[in-house]
């Protein structure tokens, strides 16, 4: 991306946030439009964000006006097709660009790891992306929430070929991926305005697994009625609570915590205990810990027990 301005417009989601932050750490001049000020929008405006909450032409900085280009302009799906800002921008020939598409071209050269599903992927990402950051090989990630261990949804790394994504399903914005491992922890249909019926939800997720590089990974919860199409080369494994090439057995529970022992293709992992004590966090764990084994990194036992034990949750 060659300008070094950019405009979001509606700036206060959560996926917005982390692009914003990533850029602002590159150097770029950021600024954007939301409806509501919120405390997440506070907060990037300290950081650097320049937001306004009028949505006039005017509003948007001057130096952003009439020079398409200088600026790269991005947008939610959720913004309405006719927002005066958006209008504006394209009538003036800015490049403009989804938010998915930014994030692919960000993470395109990485080796990703894509959290996929109805419910369960910002936790799983989350506990991944702590995971990497505690061991040696860090990680760049883009959450879908703010990761209570650093008080942002943005980890950078200057030397990790990593990436960690959570692979929005929403508008089909997790077909603008490249994954390296792709995770799928749960296909109940979901966002049935967009997709119309059940057969076309799991459709989406099947040709999500096609973008999977030839020597890449897809990583699926046992049970879901997908039918994968993973390429050639791409190499599956499944995971569960009770079944799978990755499963939790001798789960135990003692005066609020939960330890218990996880199952992979080449050993057992003992005495694992998730940060946050509650059972659907057994399942989020196996998928996290599972998704950064396969990336065939030597990560030591300890490391993954500390990472899951401190995890504060998104």
């Amino acid at each position: 991306m060659q300008p070094k301005k950019i405009y979001f417009a509606g700036a206060g989601g959560i996926g917005m946030a982390a692009l914003e932050r990533y850029f602002l750490s590159k150097g770029y001049r950021v600024a954007g439009y939301d409806r509501t000020e919120t405390e997440l929008t506070r907060q990037l405006a300290k950081e650097g964000v320049e937001i306004t909450y009028n949505d006039t032409v005017e509003a948007i900085p001057a130096d952003f006006r009439d020079c398409p280009q200088q600026v790269q302009v991005v947008y939610t799906p959720a913004l309405p097709s006719d927002h005066p800002q958006l209008s504006y921008f394209r009538s003036q020939g800015y490049p403009v660009l989804k938010r998915s598409q930014v994030l692919g071209l960000i993470t395109k050269g990485s080796k990703s790891l894509c959290f996929a599903g109805t419910h369960g992927k910002t936790t799983t990402s989350s506990m991944a992306a702590h995971l990497l950051n505690m061991s040696p090989l860090g990680c760049n990630a883009f959450l879908g929430g703010i990761l209570r261990n650093y008080n942002s949804n943005l980890l950078l790394s200057a030397t990790s070929p990593y990436s960690v994504v959570e692979a929005d399903e929403y508008d089909r914005s997790f077909h603008q991926l490249t994954p390296y491992i792709a995770v799928i922890n749960a296909t109940d249909p979901d966002h049935l305005d967009i997709y119309g019926t059940e057969e076309a939800y799991l459709e989406s997720f099947a040709h999500f697994t096609e973008l999977i590089r030839t020597d890449g990974f897809l990583l699926l919860h046992t049970g879901l009625k997908l039918k994968p199409r993973p390429g050639k080369g791409v190499r599956t494994y499944t995971f569960g609570r009770n079944n799978g090439d990755f499963h939790a057995k001798n789960i135990r529970y003692s005066q609020g915590s939960i330890l218990f022992d996880l199952v992979t293709p080449w050993n057992t992992i003992t005495d694992l205990s998730p940060g946050i004590p509650v059972d659907i966090n057994i399942d989020n764990a196996i998928a996290a810990i599972a998704a950064v084994l396969l990336t065939g990194e030597q990560i030591t036992d300890q490391t993954i027990r500390q990472a899951m034990s401190t995890f504060k949750g998104p």
